[in-house]
């Protein structure tokens, strides 16, 4: 009996991946959602019509026992009928809770526990896999609410249909067979109130599922805007912008009231109408009978059978109207789910794509030309061979394009124009996975979780020795103010948790911590994107020489308005509008008295003056 327990909620691979992109259409989205539990979920259904078609047993039961009754008389009924006697008592003790116990176990073990994490898994492995283009032009939290919406509309969707509309359809079915087994008559009464249901359902479901397509989109837009607002909380407060914030909200939260408001005349006129017609039914079918036993063409039992189904079903109405409510409402919302998560990846790995090897770190741009889908900005036509082990130093004025040369060597975008490739393999054709283990990148904005300070130094080598994390954050100078951290939950040292996107550090700690996990991943190339630029002068010139260190033997791109930083490099590439306008040595530039010189005889304190060098 326990390895049976233990085996029932395991009936479906909760976590088991999809097979290619989600379709962008109803069915064939549901249907990829939960591939792969499709036999747990037809018995789940095939117990709730089991359990349906015992509720027509029931009425069937009732009226053969009082026709029965009738017949034998007070006297001879229990002797003579003994047989019907057990055989009515195990209907009920025995067979309707067992069934009874299993429906509810796979909707309880089955459906529910594994559905939701089913589609969920599904749908966050489809998301993290978007381009950053993607996330750019979205809410984080819109898309997350969009996620947790669908998974948990789907499992909603699964559980009614096997829960309600399958045991419904039976309950109806057998119904108008047992009344067809009465007179032909009142089982003809059964079906045109059965149609005149159907056309009312026909009628206010797809407008339901309409203005629930429109609430949960609004729904997700107050999430989104609540959590940008919380996200950006300290420059909300820094700017007085509280009441502006609110207005916000509110106008959100707004529509999304009038969004519900529209959804609630629908369901009630719909509970209403629904009701009325359920109140026909009795009369029709107990009146129906009772008509016919007065002509002597039905029974006693007749009767009593006609009234439990009457009354049954015209209480299942309620029950099945609210349920189907709830399911076109889920339906639209996991057609608003499909419109915002099923885009296809911009991005993707090419079908024999290899595993990338990098015995040398040589890197080419091949008149690599990108420019984000519009005339300007980006990098157009660039040409750069960096020779294995070399540091290359690129600088320009905002918008030169120097951020997104290093972004399409991520593979962050795919270049529109032009080839980049490292040791002679074209990036296009390696898997993105092992391109991003082989570079090490630290950027101006770094990215910090809500995890310990341990977790997220480790996220360079999630598999590294404590001993060699530690060494890292002793080499980018983080391990001193590490080791003195301590957060609310009263957690130290490496164990205490960072806070929303690392706001519990400063910038120039955020950045030691991403300097450390460059360190502890030690890939043979090494992008530095304004990796000192939170840094005072005393604690960068702490780390340069560990930066000397880390860089040695390493193909090194470093941007940095910085130019102290640059002038250290082998070479140094001057790029603008997209292009590279100057090439060579610090010295070289200097000599040359172009742009590079300008940039250098401007800077204030070895920082470049990105204003006055873009006019």
């Amino acid at each position: 009996m326990r390895t049976l327990a233990n085996k029932i909620p395991n009936l479906i691979d909760a976590f088991r991946p999809a097979e290619g992109p989600p379709p962008r259409e109803i069915m064939p989205f549901l249907r990829w959602a939960i591939a792969g539990a499709e036999v747990p979920l037809i018995i789940a259904a095939l117990l709730f019509t089991a359990a349906g078609t015992l509720e027509v047993m029931t009425a069937l039961l009732l009226g053969h026992i009082i026709d029965t009754a009738l017949g034998a008389g007070s006297e001879g009924f229990f002797a003579n009928h003994f047989g019907l006697i057990i055989g009515t008592i195990g209907f009920f003790v025995v067979l309707r809770p067992a069934i009874s116990l299993a429906t509810a176990a796979s909707n309880a073990l089955v459906i529910q526990p594994n559905v939701n994490p089913l589609v969920l898994s599904r749908l966050h492995r489809w998301t993290i896999g978007q381009a950053v283009s993607f996330f750019d032009n979205d809410f984080a939290g819109r898309i997350a609410q969009k996620q947790m919406q669908t998974s948990r509309a789907i499992t909603e969707v699964v559980s009614e249909v096997a829960n309600t509309v399958c045991f419904a359809l039976a309950s109806l079915v057998g119904a108008a067979l047992l009344l067809t087994a009465i007179n032909i008559w009142i089982a003809a009464a059964l079906t045109v109130w059965l149609v005149a249901y159907l056309a009312l359902i026909a009628w206010y479901l797809p407008r339901i599922r309409v203005r629930s397509k429109a609430r949960a989109s609004a729904r997700a837009m107050v999430s989104g805007q609540v959590v940008d607002t919380i996200t950006n909380i300290k420059t909300v407060k820094l700017f007085a912008h509280a009441a502006h914030e609110d207005r916000s909200a509110l106008k959100a939260m707004g529509r999304f009231r009038e969004s519900v408001i529209h959804v609630g005349f629908l369901a009630a006129g719909f509970r209403g109408a629904l009701m009325l017609l359920a109140g026909t039914l009795p009369v029709l079918l107990i009146g129906g009978t009772l008509l016919l036993w007065t002509r002597g063409s039905a029974s006693a039992g007749d009767i009593a059978a006609a009234g439990t189904i009457a009354i049954r079903i015209a209480q299942m109405t309620g029950w099945v109207s609210h349920t189907l409510l709830g399911i076109y409402a889920n339906v639209g919302e996991i057609e608003d789910g499909i419109r915002t998560l099923t885009p296809r990846h911009t991005v993707t790995d090419a079908p024999n794509a290899t595993e990338l090897t990098v015995p040398r770190g040589e890197v080419v741009f091949d008149d690599v030309r990108f420019t984000y889908g519009h005339q300007k900005d980006g990098v157009n036509g660039v040409s750069l061979t960096i020779a294995p082990g070399e540091r290359l130093g690129i600088v320009g004025a905002s918008g030169a394009g120097k951020s997104t040369l290093v972004s399409l060597l991520m593979r962050l975008y795919d270049t529109e124009e032009g080839q980049i490739r490292i040791d002679g393999q074209n990036i296009s054709q390696v898997t993105q996975e092992s391109l991003r283990r082989q570079i090490s990148m630290v950027t101006q904005d770094t990215a910090m979780f809500n995890r310990s300070a341990r977790d997220n130094l480790k996220y360079g080598a999630p598999d590294a020795e404590d001993s060699a994390m530690e060494e890292a954050a002793r080499r980018a100078e983080a391990h001193q103010f590490v080791t003195g951290l301590e957060d609310l939950n009263n957690r130290t040292g490496y164990d205490a948790h960072l806070g929303e996107r690392g706001v519990r550090l400063s910038g120039g700690q955020r950045q030691r911590v991403a300097l450390a996990r460059a360190i502890l991943k030690d890939a043979p190339i090494l992008v530095l994107d304004e990796a000192t630029s939170a840094l005072d002068s005393e604690v960068e010139a702490q780390i340069q020489v560990a930066l000397d260190d880390v860089m040695e033997g390493k193909t090194v791109l470093a941007i940095a308005h910085r130019l102290s930083t640059i002038a250290r490099m082998d070479r140094i590439v001057v790029m603008e509008a997209g292009k590279i306008i100057e090439i060579g040595t610090h010295e070289e530039l200097v000599r040359q008295g172009g742009r590079y010189a300008t940039f250098w005889e401007r800077q204030s304190g070895g920082f470049l003056d990105v204003s006055e060098a873009a006019e």
